[in-house]
């Protein structure tokens, strides 16, 4: 615990057998509390390396889900598991689970409900490996969200999240979409309710084995990403009204 916070850990799997192990050894596990797996039906044995490396909570979609649809059963099980901030790692070992510590924190002692690990504040996404191209679309998607929505975030695009469990209860993101365009939905979720969100500079690692999707579907969530956008504003307009939102 931190602060008295129950701090809960869950991981998004899908091929993560390689990385997994990795991952959760440098998990802080002075301040976490436990680790929640949920595994998108991987075709590789990433539940067989989980058990092995004693993760207690494992769930197994039996048929895959996609990425938003996986996260949709990480924080129901954390919630149950009575979290009182959850945190979001990607198993792929591209993010290190060090800077827990200060994500975890900035809710903990109420600096923020929400805190995200940046890659582009400093030099973390380059000089971690990042494709150029995704390099500049993030900017370019970032800087159109941020005039959109009317907020302020170096980067939208993090798969690196810290959440308070009231900021998860108070978003309905059971109508979120199962594919990865889910984390953008989430945002605009966040703010819409009036919460703010903190950064902190993160390193990134691009390696083989750490999940990334392809031009195609990176062309695909873009699109997405600016249909979220357009969607918030207009919601805020009262010109549309969107099941995104409970208000």
């Amino acid at each position: 615990m931190l602060n008295g916070k129950k701090i809960i850990i869950v991981l998004p799997a899908y091929r993560a057998a390689q990385t997994l192990e990795r991952t959760y050894k440098e998990i802080p596990f002075d301040i976490v509390d436990d680790v929640v797996l949920v595994d998108d039906n991987s075709p590789d044995n990433t539940v067989a390396v989980a058990q092995s490396i004693g993760i207690r909570h494992i769930i197994k979609h039996e048929v895959n889900k996609g990425y938003g649809g996986n996260q949709k059963s990480c924080y129901a099980k954390a919630l149950e598991l009575g979290a009182d901030i959850v945190v979001m790692l990607h198993p792929d070992y591209q993010y290190t689970p060090m800077l827990i510590h200060a994500m975890a924190s900035m809710i903990a002692y109420d600096v923020y409900p929400v805190s995200f690990g940046s890659r582009i504040l400093g030099k973390g996404a380059l000089k971690g490996g990042m494709p150029m191209y995704k390099y500049i679309a993030n900017r370019f998607l970032t800087l159109f969200e941020n005039i959109v929505i009317n907020e302020k975030l170096s980067e939208y695009h993090t798969g690196y999240r810290a959440f308070s469990a009231e900021v998860i209860r108070s978003i309905d993101f059971t109508h979120n979409s199962d594919d990865f365009v889910f984390d953008n939905e989430m945002i605009s979720q966040i703010f819409m309710n009036g919460f703010e969100i903190g950064e902190i500079t993160c390193p990134t690692k691009y390696f083989d084995e750490a999940s990334s999707i392809n031009f195609k579907r990176s062309m695909e969530y873009g699109l997405g990403v600016l249909r979220v956008s357009l969607t918030h504003r207009l919601h805020k307009w009262g010109l549309i009204k969107s099941p995104l939102y409970k208000n």
